[in-house]
């Protein structure tokens, strides 16, 4: 022990990130498995072997809120979907759409928005291809705008609370979720606004293409694809609970106003919500059964992975390297630049989470940046809000699974997916960063007076 106490801890730390991203960006260790073998490896050549059971535990327990409402989220969203909530929406925007290319791509953008109201991008892909992509044969549109404002609407609306980022970006600085997500509120609704209007731009574009280009009769177009996007599937059908559309509606809009209300707890919210949902929905035991059994998969995914993550974020603060890695960063970052270090981040995390997973970014150089900005007296919820606003063009990102779904599903090649999407997702990301920093989601500057917390 005595040769590799000496050792420095901020090197360490660096060392462990760097081993942690490495094997989650070559896929050779599972996320789950990484965060939480490396940082028991490095822990033992720190030398904070006999500590690493408690800081373990107290990083677990530091993330148990924002799991425990992550996890009651997923449930609750699950059940909504199953019941059938999104249905009459999904037709009723295909009936107001028609052929008109400037309304179907309004209508996509717009859905979008309501969907990813779950925080599950799959689902919504699912959904919003299946509802339009049809529409757009027919009428003849180009699918990448599809593919486009699907990733555009559904990686802003992933700022909810229970959405993966925000979750992983409050956990990652042991921040209360409402705190990272209430002040970017303003600029998330503004950043959708401006995806509404890059709707309206490509349909008016559409439009003028599409007036060239006969495309026969659109008489009944439209009551075809609603018809075709009726479940068929008899065991589908089965759980929709379409006399019940108001009541898990209003349950829903309570649900949303008591989080910005803030009237109760998140969690709490969260698990009275699904108590409800569930029970109204599916009264037999059997039935609340099989959908518990339906959704356990996705459930002890996001469990399985916050706890894990505490632990990690648990042992790189408790061992000190992220204490050493910030003193590190202080030496050599101006004190003029470290002001700044919130909309730096926000701008780097567009090439950043373009390149790594949400996992190694925000569980491996999120923590470490947070606490070099409270020395500069920029508090660590700031940073973690500035750490999302590069979530779209990390929709982009060849690391997903859920863009290689989407263009299969389009039958698109993913290359031309990123090349027409991106200046779109660099857009929307600066947007976001101004109307945060206008609204003060995001500071410009800290004070220059390290925190109470992070003073030495």
């Amino acid at each position: 022990m005595n040769m590799i106490a000496p050792l420095n801890p901020a090197l360490v730390g660096t060392l462990m990130i760097v081993t942690f991203m490495t094997l989650i960006i070559t896929k050779r260790m599972s996320a789950i498995a990484a965060l939480i073998a490396v940082p028991i490896v490095f822990g033992i050549i720190a030398g904070a072997g006999p500590g690493l059971g408690a800081m373990m535990i107290d990083g677990v327990l530091k993330v148990a809120p924002t799991t425990l409402m992550l996890a009651f989220a997923v449930l609750y969203f699950a059940v909504m979907m199953d019941a059938g909530l999104f249905e009459p929406l999904v037709r009723r925007v295909l009936a107001l759409v028609g052929t008109d290319p400037m309304r179907i791509s309004l209508g996509t953008a717009l859905l979008t928005m309501i969907v990813s109201i779950d925080g599950d991008g799959t689902t919504t892909a699912l959904i919003i291809i299946g509802a339009f992509l049809p529409v757009y044969r027919r009428v003849g549109m180009n699918p990448l705008i599809l593919a486009t404002l699907l990733g555009l609407g559904n990686s802003l609306m992933n700022f909810v609370p229970w959405g993966g980022p925000s979750a992983r970006a409050a956990s990652a600085v042991h921040a209360e979720v409402l705190s990272v997500f209430l002040p970017l509120l303003p600029a998330m609704i503004i950043g959708l606004i401006a995806v509404l209007g890059i709707a309206w731009l490509m349909g008016r574009s559409e439009r003028a293409r599409l007036a060239l280009t006969p495309f026969g009769a659109t008489a009944g177009v439209m009551q075809a694809d609603i018809a075709a996007h009726e479940p068929s599937d008899p065991e589908l059908a089965a759980k929709r609970r379409p006399k019940l559309f108001w009541f898990n509606l209003l349950l829903t809009l309570a649900l949303v106003g008591g989080l910005i209300s803030g009237i109760a707890p998140l969690p709490v919210l969260m698990m009275g919500a699904f108590a409800i949902g569930i029970t109204v929905n599916y009264p037999r035991m059997k039935d609340q059964r099989e959908r518990f059994a339906a959704h356990s998969d996705n459930v002890a995914n996001v469990v399985v992975l916050l706890f894990a993550a505490g632990a990690f974020t648990g042992i790189l603060n408790g061992s000190g390297m992220a204490d050493a890695m910030a003193t590190a960063a202080l030496s050599v970052i101006p004190h003029d630049v470290g002001r700044y270090l919130a909309p730096i981040t926000a701008i780097a995390s567009m090439p950043l989470t373009f390149v790594m997973s949400n996992d190694a970014y925000y569980f491996g150089v999120v923590p470490v940046i947070a606490r070099t900005a409270a020395e500069f007296g920029i508090a660590p919820d700031a940073i973690a809000r500035a750490s999302l606003l590069g979530q779209p063009v990390h929709s982009l990102s060849p690391l997903l699974a859920p863009i290689y779904l989407a263009c299969g599903l389009l039958g698109v090649d993913v290359a031309d997916t990123q090349r027409f999407a991106l200046k779109w997702a660099v857009e929307i990301c600066l947007v976001t960063l101004l109307a945060a920093l206008l609204t003060g989601g995001v500071p410009l500057a800290g004070t220059g007076v390290p925190l109470p917390a992070a003073a030495p």
